[in-house]
C-alpha cells in the first residue's frame, strides 16, 4: 500500500465510519479496486485509522466531553461500551475470519438497507430529545445494539442509532448518542488492536499491530498520515450527517446501502 491508497482509504474511513453505511464495505472494496494486497498490515490500518475519527468526535463535542460535573455520561458510556468490549474479545477470531469474505460483508449492506428503508416508520414518536435523559439500562440496551455490528457491513453507526430509537430517542439524540459511544467502543478496538492482538498468528510473519507499523519509516508514515486524514474528513461527515439525518431520515441511506451493496457483489462474484 503506497501513500495515495492510504489516503483513499483513510478519506473513506473518514467519511463512512459515522454514517449507517458501513465503513468496513467501503473500505474493503476500495482496496480490492485499488488492487492492494489483503496483508495483515491493511486489516491492522482500517481498524487504527479509527483513532482519527474518533477524535474528531471529541472535538466536535468537546463541551460534553469535557464537563466534568455531568459525571452520569461518563458512567452511561462506561456501561454501554462493556457489552462490545466482552463479546468483542470473545469473537475476535470469527470477526476477523468473515473481514476478507466481501461476499459476505456486502450481503449484509443490502440486508442493512432493507431495514433502513423501514426504520423511520417504526419510530415514529420519540420521548427523548437529549442525552441527559437516557438512563444507564436505556445505554446498555444500546451497547448491545451495537453488537450487531461486530458483523462487518452492520455498521456500527446504523445498529446503534437504531437501537437508540427502540429506546424512544429522536433521530438526532440517537446519532448523536451513538457518536458518543463510538468514543470508548473504537478506542478499546484501536488499543486492542495495535497494542494487544496478534497479526497473522500462526505464520512466521505473526506480529502485534505496533509491531508492523514500527517495521520501517513507510508504515510510520501511512499510520500518521491515515489518521490525521481521517479526523479531518470526520469533523466535515458528521456535521453533514446530523442535518441530513434528522432532515431526511434513514431511507436514503437505505436505498444507498442496497444499491452499493449489489454493486459489490456483482463486482466481487465477477472477479471470481
Amino acid at each position: 500500500m503506497d501513500l495515495l491508497q492510504s489516503v483513499i482509504i483513510a478519506i473513506i474511513e473518514g467519511l463512512t465510519e459515522f454514517l449507517p453505511i458501513s465503513s468496513t464495505a467501503h473500505m474493503g472494496f476500495a482496496a480490492a479496486l485499488l488492487g492492494i494486497d489483503q496483508s495483515e498490515f491493511l486489516k491492522m490500518f482500517q481498524v487504527s485509522i479509527q483513532f482519527g475519527a474518533i477524535l474528531a468526535i471529541v472535538v466536535l463535542y468537546w463541551k460534553k466531553f469535557f464537563d466534568f460535573s455531568n459525571f452520569n455520561f461518563y458512567l452511561k458510556l462506561i456501561f454501554a461500551v462493556i457489552p462490545a468490549l466482552v463479546l468483542g474479545y470473545l469473537f475476535d477470531d470469527k470477526i476477523e475470519a468473515v473481514l476478507g469474505n466481501q461476499i459476505a460483508i456486502s450481503s449484509v449492506l443490502v440486508l442493512g438497507g432493507i431495514v433502513l428503508l423501514f426504520a423511520d416508520n417504526w419510530f415514529k414518536n420519540p420521548t427523548i430529545l437529549d442525552e441527559k435523559d437516557i438512563s444507564i439500562k436505556k445505554a446498555v440496551i444500546i451497547g448491545f445494539w451495537q453488537c450487531l455490528a461486530m458483523m462487518p457491513g452492520t455498521s456500527r453507526s446504523a445498529a446503534s442509532i437504531i437501537g437508540g430509537m427502540t429506546q424512544g430517542l429522536s433521530r438526532k439524540a440517537a446519532a448523536e448518542f451513538s457518536f458518543f459511544l463510538a468514543v470508548p467502543t473504537m478506542l478499546a478496538v484501536t488499543v486492542y488492536s495495535i497494542f494487544v492482538k496478534t497479526w497473522g498468528k500462526g505464520t512466521v510473519t505473526e506480529m502485534k499491530g505496533y509491531e508492523m507499523i514500527l517495521q520501517d519509516q513507510n508504515h510510520i508514515n501511512l499510520f500518521l498520515i491515515g489518521n490525521i486524514v481521517a479526523f479531518i474528513v470526520a469533523l466535515i461527515a458528521v456535521k453533514t450527517f446530523i442535518e441530513l439525518l434528522t432532515k431526511y431520515g434513514f431511507k436514503f441511506w437505505g436505498w444507498y446501502r442496497i444499491i452499493i451493496g449489489i454493486a459489490l457483489l456483482i463486482y466481487f462474484y465477477s472477479a471470481k
